[in-house]
């Protein structure tokens, strides 16, 4: 009887461990797309259209260890790139939020580490017209740094 008791406690404890270390990621996931989330809830400039959000958790940028969570909107417009960067400095918090940019090709290389890319750009004829709107953005979770993404 008692080696059924301690049997049903260590696969208790297991359950619980693995458990929590399979929710980690997805927490991870989650605050990255609040932050694409907040980028893509900005109303947009005029003349402009929205196309495609995206986001990433993980190491990706720099040296080091550390979650690092990034958004991105693409967006396409006729603007030019300095009225598009004013429109949005009015949002912007740091040095870090609201960054826009050119976007030439599907890759965002803004992220050095592991691949993100955009799916919807297609014509490469008209990519000059493609910008991307980005932001790093911060979590609150006490756990994030036991996810293997960040070292």
């Amino acid at each position: 009887m008692v080696k059924k008791i301690l049997l049903g406690i260590v696969i208790c404890i297991f359950f619980l461990v693995v458990g929590i270390l399979i929710s980690i990621p997805l927490v991870n996931n989650y605050e990255a797309s609040l932050v694409s989330k907040e980028l893509a809830k900005i109303p947009l400039p005029p003349e402009t259209q929205f196309v495609e959000a995206v986001y990433k958790a993980g190491k990706l940028v720099g040296n080091g260890n550390g979650m690092q969570y990034f958004g991105a909107i693409l967006i396409k417009s006729e603007l030019p790139l300095y009225e598009i960067d004013e429109y949005y400095l009015q949002y912007r918090k740091n040095d870090w939020s609201y960054i826009v940019e050119k976007q030439s090709g599907s890759e965002i290389k803004e992220v050095e580490h592991g691949k993100l890319e955009f799916n919807e750009i297609h014509d490469v004829n008209i990519i000059d017209t493609y910008y991307i709107v980005y932001s790093w953005g911060e979590s609150d979770f006490p756990l994030a740094d036991l996810d293997i993404r960040g070292h």
